[in-house]
């Protein structure tokens, strides 16, 4: 039909119309703004550190310390007696003196290194498989992304703290009893009253080691090794330890921040000397806060390549 023909012209006037109706009844696609504050919840990391084979490794570890430590008790021959009374020797008089010595005995090395795993993994790990830059590319911003990756570090550090004195005063009430809390100076206290002064500790262990996560965090931002950041902060553990039993530093080693390290042990009298365990709270987030401090100075400023 000719465009001059009335039925052509109506349809190229109606032509337009039409075009114009499909338009707008498309539908119009919503772009959010992005929000920084939502990217990387503490949810999502959480269960994708849970998947980790080192996470599960490392709470299979602590869970289970005190069934080889009772194990090793019961294959093991009693010494002599004589002299007073030490944590091994009353290890299995109850529960609660059981669990005192798993806590004694790992403190100084075990945690630590479960706590620089944790932390000294967060940042190295992602720039070791070479994904660090993706996820700042997300984009999440560095402070966020390191923030987020701390408290994840320092969800799974406590847990893992907790549960090496929930398991060993189960496994050493269910072998020993639950009798009375011995001291090696003689003062007991009631079994609930001696778990209750267990798990303070660990508590305070907790608290304690927050200078290694600090350490840990800040040589996770600092190298693309996450061996190198984790053993780094074990190691400085160990020669702080090692420079604490010099006794010609004097009142210098009060300075170091593994010195106030077995002060839980207060926890163990009927009167409990809290001064030792303040100030070594006290020093350990001091130092925790500057060496956190500097990670995220570094971290801000660090030239991401991989």
């Amino acid at each position: 039909m000719s465009p001059d023909a009335p039925g052509g012209r109506q349809r190229d006037a109606q032509a337009p119309s039409t075009i114009a109706g499909t338009v707008s009844d498309l539908p119009l696609v919503d772009h959010a703004p992005h929000r920084p504050g939502r990217t990387l919840p503490v949810r999502v990391e959480l269960v994708r550190q849970l998947r980790r084979r080192r996470t599960q490794v490392a709470f299979a570890l602590v869970a289970l310390l005190p069934v080889l430590l009772w194990i090793a008790f019961e294959l093991g021959d009693d010494g002599p007696p004589g002299g007073a009374p030490n944590l091994v020797d009353l290890a299995k008089s109850s529960g609660a003196n059981f669990a005192v010595f798993a806590l004694f005995a790992s403190a100084s090395f075990l945690l630590v290194v479960v706590v620089a795993l944790f932390f000294g993994d967060t940042v190295a790990s992602e720039a070791s498989w070479s994904s660090l830059r993706y996820l700042l590319a997300a984009p999440i911003p560095r402070a966020r992304l390191l923030r987020q990756k701390a408290v994840v570090a320092g969800l799974l550090s406590g847990a893992a703290l907790l549960l090496l004195p929930l398991v060993s005063l189960l496994v050493g009430t269910l072998a020993y009893g639950a009798d009375d809390l011995v001291s090696p100076t003689g003062e007991s206290l009631p079994f609930a009253g001696g778990a209750a002064r267990v798990l303070i500790a660990a508590v305070f262990v907790a608290v304690h080691l927050l200078w290694v996560a600090g350490l840990a965090t800040l040589l996770s931002v600092s190298t693309d090794a996450p061996l190198g950041a984790v053993g780094g902060a074990v190691m400085a553990s160990i020669v702080s330890q090692i420079l604490d039993q010099i006794t010609a530093l004097d009142d210098l080693r009060d300075y170091l921040p593994t010195h106030y390290g077995n002060a839980w042990a207060g926890l163990l009298a009927e009167q409990v000397d809290w001064g030792d365990m303040t100030r070594g709270a006290f020093s350990a987030v001091t130092y925790a806060a500057v060496f956190l401090a500097l990670a995220v100075w570094r971290f801000g400023r660090k030239d991401i390549t991989s």
